[in-house]
């Protein structure tokens, strides 16, 4: 590629990984995904899923769920980073 030309497609994900969207852009990815990465049945008890500053946050009323969750943090982090294509997730807290 010559030096100043760009396809519209790199300039435009050169933008959003610069952009203050990009970890708003990144949580709703992690939302859309989120019940092909843990399953139907945690998917359909999970209340809420933010990522705030390399915090995903995930919310259940299901105590079991709960517990189950906080034994696979690694493996959360490992699957939603691995679907990302990028460390976007350093920690993984359950509510």
């Amino acid at each position: 590629m010559a030096y100043g030309s760009i396809s519209i497609g790199d300039a435009l994900r050169d933008y959003i990984n610069k952009s203050r969207m990009k970890p708003r852009l990144t949580e709703v990815r992690i939302q859309q995904n989120w019940e092909q990465l843990m399953g139907k049945t945690i998917a359909r008890y999970t209340q809420q899923i933010q990522l705030i500053d390399g915090k995903l946050i995930i919310t259940s009323n299901v105590a079991p769920l709960k517990q189950e969750l906080n034994y696979s943090k690694d493996k959360i982090i490992q699957l939603v980073n691995e679907m990302l294509g990028e460390v976007a997730v350093y920690e993984v807290i359950i509510k």
